[in-house]
């Protein structure tokens, strides 16, 4: 068993303007969360004593909303690059000289604490500590759009960041830093002062958002778990001249009675989603007692449902709704009700099922009394 982790700090450099991806990137969603929230969360949940996050000046009220429920860390604004911005993170940074500290850039959001655990611990033998991969590719020199030569890869590797040193060490190395002359990176500035950098395993994970594609490789690298949730409704025949299912309007010579407009597949369907998040059911969003959903139509209901999965990060994979009844026929309006529910769920038609039996004349739907719905609905949520 390995000895507890040393105190250490952090400081998480957001301070970029995004440019190559669109946009500030720090503050786009990842898998549900702000990109910066991912680093700060991995830093705390490994026991960082405090996290310095440096920002563009007047982003705070930014950095609080993705942050929001966070403690143990602060903001400080940036400089006009990034050495200056992990230098103004450094002189706000309490503790003593000898505490290992952290650099970090929010634009690798998918940290590990075994990656943390290895550059802090590498402290005891180095000066400093960088992550990082070999290089496995084969390398190639350009000369006007031409293979110019070859490039041995032994001995390189890709570096990653976080990055970890003393606090005094990184400092002092910084003072002695040529004004004017870019770093590379914090490692290339201890390097330069004497210090011994060591290199420890990185992760493949660790990727750098810088172009917008990259936003869709690193959702792909996130581990999710597969949920699956089901939902029942029924309703009861009242007087009327159509219906609604699986938001379908199909003229019939009764109606469903509901406080919405009553239709039992999309509120099946609905409570699937929510069960599948463990996040209650329709009654708990939609009281029927509350006026305003007084002839509501169910696609608000569902789509309600959908954005909260979302929000979490989440995506649906199929869903699969039956509807019980001895009429009205449900066959020939069952490929408009996937296509509907195909665009309301924005899913493939063929991720959509929708079908139909009867209770062979048996209990309350054989008698016609009412109509019900089951579904089932299957998502995948961030693991992390």
């Amino acid at each position: 068993m390995s000895s507890p982790l040393p105190v250490f700090a952090a400081v998480v450099v957001a301070a970029g303007s995004g440019s190559r991806a669109g946009g500030p990137k720090q503050w786009r969603l990842l898998a549900g969360r702000p990109v910066i929230r991912w680093s700060v969360e991995a830093l705390l949940r490994a026991g960082a004593a405090e996290v310095v996050v440096v920002v563009p000046s007047g982003a705070e009220p930014e950095a609080a909303a993705a942050l929001e429920g966070l403690s143990g860390w602060r903001t400080v604004a940036g400089g006009a690059s990034r050495a200056a911005s992990v230098r103004n993170g450094l002189a706000v940074l309490g503790g003593p000289g000898d505490r290992p500290v952290l650099v970090h850039d929010a634009a690798r959001p998918l940290l590990s604490g075994a990656v943390i655990d290895r550059c802090v611990r590498a402290l005891d033998e180095a000066d400093g500590a960088l992550p990082a991969l070999p290089v496995a590719d084969s390398l190639r020199r350009e000369s006007a759009g031409l293979v110019a030569g070859a490039v041995d890869r032994d001995g390189l590797w890709r570096a990653q960041t976080p990055q970890a040193f003393r606090l005094e060490t990184l400092i002092d190395a910084w003072a002695g830093w040529p004004a004017g002359e870019p770093a590379t990176d914090e490692a290339a500035v201890v390097q330069r002062a004497g210090g011994r950098v060591r290199i420890v395993e990185g992760d493949p994970r660790l990727m750098k958002l810088t172009f917008p594609e990259d936003f869709a490789m690193a959702e792909a690298l996130i581990p999710r778990r597969t949920r699956t949730g089901s939902g029942f409704d029924v309703h009861r025949w009242g007087p009327g001249d159509a219906v609604w299912l699986c938001g379908i309007e199909i003229p019939h010579d009764q109606t469903l009675i509901g406080h919405s407009d009553a239709d039992a597949g999309l509120h099946a369907l609905t409570d699937a989603i929510l069960g599948a998040m463990g996040d209650g059911d329709i009654g708990d969003h939609f009281p029927p007692t509350d006026p305003q959903w007084k002839g509501a139509s169910s696609d608000r209901f569902l789509l309600h449902a959908v954005e909260r999965l979302h929000a979490r990060g989440g995506r649906l994979v199929n869903v699969d709704v039956t509807l019980i009844c001895e009429r009205p026929k449900v066959k020939p309006h069952r490929q408009a009700m996937r296509e509907r529910l195909a665009g309301l769920l924005g899913l493939p038609p063929e991720a959509v099922s929708v079908k139909a039996t009867t209770t062979e004349g048996l209990g309350f739907t054989g008698r016609g009394e009412g109509l019900a719905a089951q579904a089932i609905a299957t998502v995948e949520l961030p693991d992390a």
